[in-house]
């Protein structure tokens, strides 16, 4: 199983059983907070306080339609304590072995690299060989920025509105109620926008742009990791504005794969058929590609970055 889906399987069984803390280590891993990170990666920390991501923490639970979408969603009426709100929008954190979990705050470093509790020891362990300590986080449940694939499904999981573990029954009250049904997510526009953090060696002190070629990739990537979602996602949903959604979605990502098909010809496997491993198969064929002259008249320009 790969570290993306057993990061969703946990998020799946927490959401469905309301319990974020308080497991044995052979259990499901859980969030250590934001705390365990911003000592070592205080630029990466700086940016991510600016973010929404950050910042809604304070607001969103006071936005008119709140009360709407959380009595379509049931359960606990505070949006902080609602299983299916917190699955996206808080970050759950047990802050020691047994206590309740508690929204520590709003989607932060576990949201994106998956809960840490499994490696952050490994992590943390500088004694170890690098090459050794990237294997046993991965193992471990993490997903390190140069996952990609994982990484932009991770992503996907909330702005399509699509997170496991949540019935699409639940999903379609929700959007009725007032809820979004999904987002104008694209990768690149979002990764290069305020949430940008790559603070890479050899100075740690730049926050660096991605080159052309990287953002190509990174807008495939993207549009590849849409397509299987929206695949998936098609029909279970019975809400008219959100198949409008995957109708975009799909559209869209059809018309970046499309641009390369030529080039790439696991770009047409995954057009054919938009599984997972075809999926990945592309994001490995394209790994040293530059892209630009296929997709660089398709990339978003920044002033479109979110």
């Amino acid at each position: 199983m790969s570290s993306l889906k057993r990061v969703f399987s946990a998020v799946a069984l927490l959401a469905m059983v309301g319990l974020f803390g308080g497991m044995s280590a052979s259990a499901a891993p859980v969030n250590l907070g934001e705390a365990k990170c911003d000592n070592c990666h205080k630029s990466e920390d700086a940016v991510w306080k600016k973010t929404k991501h950050a910042t809604s923490f304070k607001e969103i639970h006071r936005k008119p339609a709140v009360k709407d979408i959380i009595a379509a969603a049931g359960g606990d009426a505070n949006m902080r304590r609602n299983a299916v709100c917190t699955t996206c929008h808080y970050t759950m954190v047990s802050a020691t072995p047994g206590a309740a979990p508690t929204a520590g705050s709003g989607t932060s470093c576990e949201g994106c690299h998956g809960p840490s509790s499994d490696w952050l020891a490994i992590h943390n362990n500088d004694k170890m060989p690098k090459a050794e300590r990237v294997e046993k986080t991965v193992a471990a449940g993490m997903i390190r920025p140069e996952m990609l694939y994982d990484i932009a499904q991770n992503c996907l999981g909330c702005h399509e509105l699509a997170r496991p573990g949540i019935a699409p029954e639940t999903f379609a009250k929700m959007i009725d109620a007032g809820h979004p049904a999904g987002t104008d997510f694209e990768l690149v526009s979002w990764l290069e926008g305020s949430v940008r953090h790559r603070f890479y060696p050899p100075d740690v002190t730049q926050n660096k742009e991605m080159t052309d070629a990287e953002k190509s990739r990174m807008f495939i990537i993207g549009h590849t990791g849409a397509l299987v979602r929206a695949t998936e996602a098609t029909g279970k949903v019975k809400n008219a504005k959100y198949e409008e959604t995957l109708k975009k979605v799909d559209a869209g990502a059809r018309a970046a794969l499309d641009a390369i098909k030529g080039q790439v010809p696991e770009a047409a496997a995954v057009l054919a058929q938009p599984t997972d491993d075809n999926a990945r198969k592309l994001v490995a064929a394209i790994a040293n590609k530059d892209l630009t002259p296929q997709v660089g008249k398709l990339l978003p320009p920044k002033t479109a970055f979110k």
